[in-house]
């Protein structure tokens, strides 16, 4: 069988094995698993997340009261009207005409209801130079949106005819509407926009237009095949938008760079002199090694968020969990059928200058990468960090530190809408002056109140103390509102906060009312259920929920990283030393996200701007995907200079092989993974520009300095030491890595510092 037909053992290598064997019959069921998946989800369909499940708290108990009475708020929108000139008030007869044309005009169009006048309501600033005209939009409050245009027509008809006011409609509806028209396409076409750029860089790192596409066509089919299983899921966990997106973006890197790491390898054999079949089998009993525990361990950091608790992170969890699953099993399944059947028509398509048999021309090497002098830059980098490692060590990580210094004054919060979009956009400007004018009246914490008969006596009454001890206590300036549903027995009562937009302000508002006015009104009445939820109080609430899961979530995915890389490097230095380094290159993107958009130093250069805030969810989705991820890369290297150790080399010369000769494939891998990241740091919301740098950040750190000089460095200083596995421990399970057919004859080394080394 090809150059020799020595037997490897190992899932990796015999699935390997039997994918070429059986290749028409690999790639059929690929394809069936692919469609089957699709039909039966589609056939399912997709269970959303409803408010109640994807809140936390106090938020989540509102939200399951209005919906168990079947009450579905509709969108409220406000008409902004104020004076330009300090002098017009609200009680001048221009500023009333003005009033009674806005409210005529927004009935006239027939899309609203509940139309107030703010001399009924009271909705009148202190200065009494603002006031606010309030109605509801009818139907659906999720597509209102798509309905409001008329609406904000008549407004601007009004404006026109009275230009010594402003007079401007801010609410759910109107801000959805602008912001899907600002940026409701910005997301989807970055996602869309994220395969060519993958394929691009592809095309780069392997010169042929069949060797690019095969990577991308197999990250899409898991994709697809993700997308249905999410449908299937979720009738256990429902899912959302966000994770789909998720999903896609995590399905796009592990899957380009699993297939990468396989067809890279199979090339270098291939180069080295190797028929198509041997090379095949040395790829699936490497590189298919190595895909499988870089896909464990990231499965297994994915599943980390499962222990927030938290829906939205839960359905997050699964998504991510799935496509790289599913990832992970093409590669090392339907993979090596394909090139099998291929052959050398992998090669179709040449791009004669970036082609490795061109550039290996000019290396003098036997392939781009895959050679001990593959690559010069990390030849020469490496003979630098391999002659000084103490040097190495000591600047590489007092810069990773110094860089993650920031993250230590890290403050996280759900940004407010002028933070999100900047001045971006006039509603902006407009949330702002109703901000100033009626604090926390565009986003009032909203008490949502059941009892046995809310129209009883006792309830009214504590109902009407609620209201006046939320402006005496200086929880709130008013007007508080009350819109009682007899029916069901519920009132809605709406508390606006002193603080505004200003969240730390507004969550001490949201204290006293919580803690202080709510048990000495509500609270006092037997059967009454009053929690409290809104925009301020949902923030603190997931604030909440998310501290007390940092921890279990960061045990969990640190405790079985480590045993993963146990086992199956079977060394106790290199599972202690790989999460130390993982946890470096984290802290390094916590302190890049801190510097950039919370202190502003640099944001420019990325076209951000410094929010004073992280978003609430960011740090714990990139510590969970972050640590996932750069195990691709570790993996994959110190499986190479474990293979080069265990052919006989010293560990200094293996660390040199192993890093030099993967430097091509992951370098074209981190390349994909920043430029894919990057282009969610192009969009317009600074939520998004955040994950996209600090995702882009963090892969260029891991790829660079953690894999091309603290990795070695460390393992230079250790020497032998790096194999260290206590006779103690040998009672776990080996899942040590297969050895290739051309290392299968050879004996390991001499035992080490403990245990001998094994394959």
């Amino acid at each position: 069988m090809g150059n020799g037909d020595t037997r490897v053992r190992g899932i990796a290598a015999r699935a390997g094995g039997w994918s070429v064997r059986h290749r028409w019959a690999a790639v059929g069921i690929w394809v069936l698993f692919v469609v089957l998946a699709m039909g039966l989800g589609s056939a399912a369909g997709t269970v959303e997340l409803k408010d109640s499940e994807q809140l936390t708290g106090e938020t989540s108990q509102a939200a399951a009261i209005a919906e168990k009475a079947g009450i579905d708020e509709p969108a409220g929108e406000s008409v902004l009207l104020q004076g330009r000139d300090t002098g017009l008030k609200a009680t001048d007869t221009e500023f009333r005409a003005a009033v009674d044309a806005v409210m005529k005009a927004v009935e006239a169009t027939g899309k609203v209801t509940a139309v107030t006048s703010p001399y009924e309501t009271e909705t009148i600033s202190k200065d009494g130079r603002s006031a606010l005209v309030q109605f509801d939009m009818r139907g659906d409050a999720d597509t209102a949106g798509e309905r409001v245009e008329p609406v904000l027509k008549a407004v601007e008809e009004v404006q026109k005819d009275h230009e010594a006011l402003r007079i401007e409609e801010i609410g759910g509806a109107s801000m959805n509407k602008t912001f899907d028209d600002a940026f409701g396409d910005d997301f989807k076409q970055a996602e869309f926009s994220a395969v060519p750029v993958a394929l691009g860089i592809l095309l780069v790192a392997f010169g042929a237009l069949v060797a690019a596409l095969v990577p991308v066509l197999l990250a899409i089919t898991a994709i697809v095949a993700t997308m249905g299983l999410m449908m299937i899921v979720s009738h256990i966990q429902p899912m959302d938008d966000t994770s789909s997106s998720v999903m896609l973006l995590v399905g796009l890197a592990v899957g380009v760079d699993y297939c990468l790491f396989y067809l890279r390898r199979e090339r270098e054999e291939r180069a080295a002199g190797r028929d198509h079949e041997t090379a095949l089998r040395i790829a699936a009993a490497t590189s298919g090694r190595a895909i499988i525990v870089s896909g464990v361990t990231v499965c297994v950091a994915m599943a980390g968020m499962l222990f927030t608790g938290i829906a939205t992170f839960k359905a997050m969890g699964l998504a991510s969990l799935m496509v790289v699953a599913v990832a992970m099993v093409g590669s090392v399944t339907v993979l090596p059928a394909v090139l099998s059947l291929l052959g050398k028509r992998v090669e179709t398509g040449r791009i004669p200058f970036l082609h490795p048999d061109k550039r290996r021309k000019s290396a003098n090497g036997s392939g781009n990468g895959g050679s001990d002098n593959g690559s010069r830059f990390w030849t020469s980098v490496l003979r630098v960090v391999l002659a000084k490692p103490a040097i190495s060590l000591v600047v590489a990580a007092g810069a990773l530190v110094a860089i993650a210094a920031p993250a230590l004054g890290m403050k996280t919060q759900n940004l407010t809408l002028d933070q999100e979009f900047g001045d971006s956009l006039p509603i902006v400007a407009t949330y702002d002056r109703l901000n100033e004018a009626f604090p926390g009246g565009s986003d009032p914490a909203e008490v949502v109140v059941r009892a046995d008969d809310i129209n009883s006596a006792e309830v009214k009454s504590a109902l009407a103390d609620f209201r006046a001890q939320a402006v005496s206590s200086g929880a709130s300036r008013g007007p508080v509102e009350v819109k009682v549903h007899d029916a069901q027995n519920i009132a809605f009562v709406y508390v606006p906060l002193v603080g505004g937009s200003n969240l730390d302000k507004a969550e001490k508002s949201l204290e006293i009312i919580r803690d202080e006015v709510r048990p000495a009104t509500l609270g006092k009445v037997d059967g009454v259920e009053a929690p409290v939820t809104g925009q301020v109080a949902g923030s603190k609430d997931f604030n909440d929920q998310l501290g007390s899961a940092v921890a279990p979530v960061f045990v969990f995915v640190v405790l079985f990283a480590f045993l993963l890389m146990l086992l199956s490097f079977r060394s106790l230095t290199i599972a202690i030393t790989s999460i130390v380094l993982n946890l470096l290159s984290v802290g390094a993107a916590y302190g890049i996200l801190v510097a950039v958009f919370q202190h502003g130093w640099g944001a420019s250069l990325v076209g951000a701007e410094g929010v004073g805030a992280i978003i609430t969810w960011l740090p714990l989705f990139l510590f969970v995907i972050l640590f996932g991820l750069s195990m691709d890369y570790h993996v994959f290297v110190v499986s190479r200079i474990r293979e080069a150790r265990l052919r006989g080399l010293t560990t200094r010369d293996a660390i040199q092989h192993g890093v030099v000769t993967t430097a091509g494939v992951i370098t074209s891998a981190a390349v994909i993974m920043v430029a894919v990241f990057a282009i969610f740091g192009t969009l317009s919301m600074q939520s998004m520009k955040q994950m996209g740098v600090g995702l882009a950040a963090a892969v260029l750190i891991d790829a660079t300095i953690i894999r091309g000089v603290l990795l070695p460095a460390v393992m230079a200083l250790l020497g032998e030491r790096n194999w260290y596995f206590p006779k103690w421990l040998n009672r776990l399970p080996d899942l040590s890595h297969d050895e290739s057919p051309e290392a299968a004859s050879i004996l390991p080394p001499p035992a080490v510092a403990g245990e001998k080394v094994r394959v």
